[in-house]
């Protein structure tokens, strides 16, 4: 019950920020402190209200002025509250200051600051903004036309450039200016014009796959070489106290992918999670007497699912690879198998739980001596066996044997600044809050009367078993086509390029850039993610990191003529460039959303649009996302520099591409998550770590020409 109230206290604060509770009774107190001074403050208002009161005997005269004036003060409180926000609102849509060079302010922007500080209030929760975030606004057909023309200019040759400039302007007569119209009134009254359609038609509608396709990892490399765990043991190696504060990070939101897709389940505080543990499904219950387990209780849950020696019913090892494969026959599967009786009642048991953890038996983890070590590692978190994760779940929490942890995240309902952010707190409470005996176990009482977990128990014919054996062999044919390659680049990091006076995301890019022209000889399309969370509901938008100006430096740097003078000029250009581009993602001029947005409304008024089918199909051979690091900056990593996560990953977008994410891990480290196919003659996973390797040491090699190549 107390988690309840505390889930309750929480939404009242935030529904009455930037205000708080206790400001309606200082509004209540001097309202009615004026009024015995004979005082009216109302103008009148509260006779008015008076008069409109119903009469009652039980009511004296007293006691009706009392009520007027508590039913004015309230009103007064509310309108203040709606007019703190609506200036608020007006505030957090000035986006000069993220335009403006580091480590110079504008006095525009220091106002700004000022007024932002006041009205913010002192200690604002999680989502205590949220009233008062700007809708995205729709860039005008113009602009976002100029900037798709410019960021497709490297790409083709003269000849195509004219056609495409052709359609484009065709476009832009006809029918662009009606579809816009449409998008405005959209934008009018949804909160985000993006988000809904986004998360309807790229996530939920798609036939194929959401392993390897959708989902992606999160893997933490460093934080359980330092706990006293005994990697040969089973015994603590959930690291319950983790889950428990995972849990308590995502029980107001967890959603599950289900049916057809067309819908995402929306989940208060769940009271429960399902394990999963050598083909077995287990629910073990989070609270006990109206609190949660303490995590010493939750190890005890978990050791007695480790000590279980009862084996899997029939069809139920492989049962998860239904949301491995394709959706189809899932969703025929589970009208037909799983609507009634045991089936229906486990199922509801998975998608109704806090999130999916499998004890899995298997050992991964970085080890130095071993070059593809962090390649297992991340195939592992990414697709598994193919039956051991529940893809639809909003996450799988996977703990392997020797202690080591990662996470598997269906994508429709967050990105992976949500992952991370959860994340960051939950490594940060478990180790410097929480913390281990001398023996590895977790500190605290056990009550030993507690019901051990249940098994969930199926009834899954012949017949269905067919269908979870075909798609474990779709999902099967993915999984091993997945080439996969983690590389640590401890040369440098962070702190050496800032003091070359560049942004580190656009050293990265230039990079990948130079990388995959070395690899493949020549330039792509290529997706870098941007966040657009300064918006209500705000999601990604894309960055065309493939310039002019990212070309001519490229080009340059493989040019044996060009002096490091002229290549260091073109980067900064580039650098520069490609700064700009992030900041106007950031601040919704972006391109890809709104053309995507254009698209949708087209086909709904069933209207054909050539340029928009072009814009929409074209691929991206290169597709790449960095995971932020400290948004909480719960841990100093200097001082603790092993307490980190190692980033994340997700598969190849393209049959014959690279899928790149990075994460700068604090001042000297930076991870790289490089996937491709197999089945690609053009793409090496390895080949193009190595390349990005050597692509990073030239550049730094710029700042100082004493450095030679490796």
């Amino acid at each position: 019950m107390k988690i309840i109230f505390y889930f309750e206290q929480n939404g009242v604060l935030t529904g009455v920020y930037p205000a708080s509770p206790s400001s309606w009774l200082i509004v209540v107190i001097a309202i009615m402190s004026t009024m015995y001074a004979r005082i009216d403050p109302s103008m009148g208002m509260i006779d008015r209200i008076k008069t409109s009161l119903p009469v009652s005997e039980f009511m004296t005269v007293q006691t009706q002025t009392v009520l007027s004036a508590i039913l004015f003060a309230t009103g007064l409180w509310l309108s203040f509250i709606f007019l703190l926000r609506y200036i608020l609102k007006a505030l957090l849509s000035y986006h000069g200051w993220i335009f403006e060079s580091h480590g110079k302010m504008s006095f525009s922007t220091k106002v700004w600051l000022v007024l932002v500080k006041l009205l913010s209030g002192r200690r604002p929760l999680l989502y205590s903004f949220q009233a008062s975030l700007p809708h995205l606004p729709v860039p005008s057909i113009d602009d976002t036309i100029n900037r798709y023309l410019e960021s497709v200019r490297p790409l083709l040759d003269d000849e195509q450039y004219k056609q495409m400039e052709s359609v484009a302007n065709d476009f832009k007569k006809d029918p662009a200016p009606k579809l816009q119209k449409h998008l405005k009134l959209k934008s009018w009254w949804a909160t985000n014009y993006v988000s809904d359609w986004w998360e309807e038609y790229i996530y939920l509608r798609g036939r194929d796959p959401i392993m390897v396709n959708s989902n992606f990892y999160t893997m933490f490399l460093f934080l359980f070489d330092i706990l006293p765990i005994e990697t040969g043991s089973h015994e603590a190696q959930s690291q319950p106290s983790m889950v428990t504060h995972t849990q308590n990070s995502c029980s107001a939101f967890n959603p599950s992918k289900v049916h057809t897709d067309n819908f995402v389940q929306h989940l208060k505080d769940r009271k429960h999670l399902v394990v999963y543990h050598r083909g077995r499904f287990f629910k073990v219950w989070l609270y006990y007497g109206g609190r949660h387990l303490w995590p010493s209780e939750l190890e005890l849950q978990f050791q007695r699912i480790l000590d279980d020696k009862s084996e899997p019913q029939p069809g139920e090892i492989k049962l998860p690879s239904l949301t491995a494969g394709n959706r189809v026959p899932w969703a025929r599967a589970r009208l037909k198998y799983f609507n009634e009786g045991v089936n229906r009642a486990s199922l509801e048991a998975i998608e109704t739980a806090a999130f999916f953890l499998t004890l899995d038996d298997e050992t991964h983890g970085y080890d130095p001596e071993n070059i593809r070590s962090l390649d297992l590692y991340a195939k592992s978190l990414l697709h598994g066996k193919c039956y051991d994760r529940w893809f639809d779940k909003s996450f799988t929490l996977i703990v392997y044997k020797n202690g080591k942890i990662g996470v598997n995240t269906e994508h429709s309902w967050a990105d992976s600044p949500i992952i991370g952010h959860m994340w960051e707190y939950v490594l940060a409470t478990d180790c410097f809050h929480l913390g281990y005996t001398a023996e590895g176990h977790c500190k605290g009482d056990i009550n030993k009367s507690l019901a051990p977990p249940t098994r969930l128990q199926w009834d899954i014919p012949k017949a269905c078993q067919v269908i979870i054996e075909g798609s474990y062999m779709i999902a099967k044919g993915i999984a091993d086509d997945v080439d996969f390659h983690g590389c640590l680049f401890n040369e440098f990091g962070k702190s050496l390029i800032k003091k070359c006076r560049t942004s580190p995301d656009a050293f990265i890019q230039l990079a990948l850039q130079l990388a995959h022209y070395r690899d493949k000889g020549e330039f792509c399309l290529t997706y870098e993610s941007s966040m657009t969370r300064m918006f209500r509901e705000g999601r990604t938008e894309t960055v065309r990191s493939c310039t002019c100006e990212s070309t001519a430096f490229v080009k340059a740097m493989e040019d044996e003529r060009t002096t490091n003078e002229q290549r260091l000029a073109l980067f900064k250009k580039a650098a520069d460039k490609h700064q700009n581009m992030y900041r106007l993602a950031m601040t919704g001029a972006g391109i890809d959303r709104h053309l995507f947005c254009l698209y949708i409304v087209s086909k709904v008024m069933d209207i054909d649009s050539p340029f928009l089918k072009q814009v929409l199909s074209e691929p991206w051979r290169l597709s790449t996302s960095q995971t932020p690091q400290q948004q909480l900056n719960l841990i100093d990593i200097q001082k603790f520099p092993k307490y980190v996560g190692a980033g994340g990953g997700f598969g190849p977008v393209a049959d014959d591409g690279y899928g790149v994410s990075y994460i700068i891990v604090g001042e000297d480290l930076i991870t790289f998550h490089i996937s491709s196919k197999f089945s690609s003659p053009e793409t090496d996973s390895f080949r193009f770590g190595q390349n990005i390797r050597q692509a990073m040491l030239d550049i730094r090699a710029l700042f100082n020409p004493k450095e030679k190549k490796m």
